[in-house]
């Protein structure tokens, strides 16, 4: 049905296992995106709260720092990728969104979170050439293998319509 593709659900994707497994992976991504989202407003209002650890560090002093509207333009992406999110896995939809934004906003959500996870060979990523610091170790440890697990659920929501019932 119509109401069904526009909610992001290609026509390979007739069956509900597939469709339920998508649902859910959506929403649990949807729901760690808009996590992030509020940390990052957190951040903007508060301004303080794990510095060390969020922000990498060059000679012992943070490589840059982010004001109020730089934290408020990520939470904005990070709550418009959660929705990308909810719509390509048909937790909802609006009317005025094209049919194409939701899959084509998946893959631009995949490779902007496979960018972080291979980082910039310096300060951040699976590359990196700066190690021991605080955020290094997170970034090692939390941040760019979870940049790396949201890239690959995004490349299966993304592509989703390329799922027979087969599976």
């Amino acid at each position: 049905s119509a109401g069904r593709a526009r909610a992001g659900r290609g026509a390979g994707c007739r069956d509900g296992r597939v469709v339920g497994v998508i649902a859910a992976l959506g929403g649990s991504i949807a729901l760690v995106l808009s996590a992030l989202s509020l940390l990052h407003l957190y951040w903007a209002v508060a301004g303080s709260g794990g510095e060390g650890a969020a922000i990498p560090e060059v000679g012992g002093k943070p490589a840059f720092t982010p004001g109020p509207l730089a934290c408020i333009a990520v939470a904005a992406l990070l709550a418009a990728a959660a929705a990308v999110v909810s719509m390509r896995a048909g937790l909802w939809s609006l009317a005025w969104v094209p049919t194409w934004a939701p899959p084509v906003g998946a893959w631009g959500v995949a490779a902007v979170f496979a960018l972080r996870a291979v980082g910039d060979r310096k300060l951040v990523g699976f590359f990196k050439k700066v190690r021991g610091t605080r955020f290094a170790r997170m970034d090692s440890a939390l941040y760019s293998p979870l940049c790396a697990v949201l890239a690959v659920v995004m490349i299966v929501i993304g592509g989703m319509e390329y799922m027979t019932s087969e599976l």
